[in-house]
């Protein structure tokens, strides 16, 4: 369609970020014969200028309720825009090769809001079996054990204080005593990622806290200076 809108006309020319653009071959609605243009996909609005450059768009394209097919009775690497409804327009657009073909096809397949909202549905109900299925953490009964794991915190210097290494220890039985419990029973992913990411939490607070007392001890040494 043929628009006069100035703040369509903005948008077009504006610097919001483009999902395609490049020349492709139009074939007029009322002349048939095939005229270059100068397409810029944003979002999905389709826009086609006389040239790149062009302070104005000729027109544009809204690609809701339609479909991308392949023009098989037109020239070689044609497609068209095909709308349903009362309008039935179709717009016939050729690429320069195979290669940009498929690729403007997949960009204006994609584009519409019907597509996006397909889309975050699919990963709306992927997550949520994600989230509704346990992890299968518990071991057959007689088979062996692995000891567990003594976690090692890079950031413990082996000048910590007393306090500091008991709490450590702490940790690591709290861990143990999370892991049997584990084992017993299947858990979500979000409660496993709170029962392993707690004792990682207590160790970061720590060494946080030495790192705190050693700034105050450099800092009182140099006032003292």
């Amino acid at each position: 369609m043929k628009i006069n809108e100035k703040n369509l006309c903005a948008f077009a020319i504006s610097a919001s970020p483009v999902d395609k653009e490049g020349y492709l071959n139009k074939r007029g609605e009322v002349n048939k014969s095939f005229q270059k243009r100068y397409f810029v996909l944003k979002g999905n609005l389709l826009f086609y200028f006389d040239k790149k450059g062009d302070k104005e768009p000729v027109g544009v394209i809204i690609l809701e309720g339609c479909t991308i097919e392949l023009a098989e009775d037109e020239e070689q690497f044609c497609f068209k825009i095909e709308f349903h409804g009362t309008n039935n327009r179709s717009y016939v657009l050729g690429a320069e090769s195979q290669e940009s073909m498929e690729q403007w096809m997949k960009a204006l397949a994609c584009a519409g809001y019907d597509y996006m909202k397909i889309m975050v549905a699919d990963l709306q109900r992927q997550l949520d079996d994600i989230d509704e299925q346990p992890l299968p953490l518990a071991q057959a009964a007689g088979s062996p054990v692995p000891p567990p794991r003594q976690r090692h915190n890079p950031f413990n210097k082996p000048e910590s204080s007393p306090q500091v290494t008991i709490r450590s220890r702490q940790n690591r039985i709290e861990d143990v005593t999370s892991r049997d419990s584990i084992a017993k029973a299947s858990i979500t992913f979000r409660e496993l990622h709170n029962s392993y990411g707690r004792p990682i939490l207590v160790d970061y607070n720590s060494w946080k806290h030495d790192q705190r007392k050693m700034q105050e001890v450099v800092t009182g040494n140099l006032i003292n200076l």
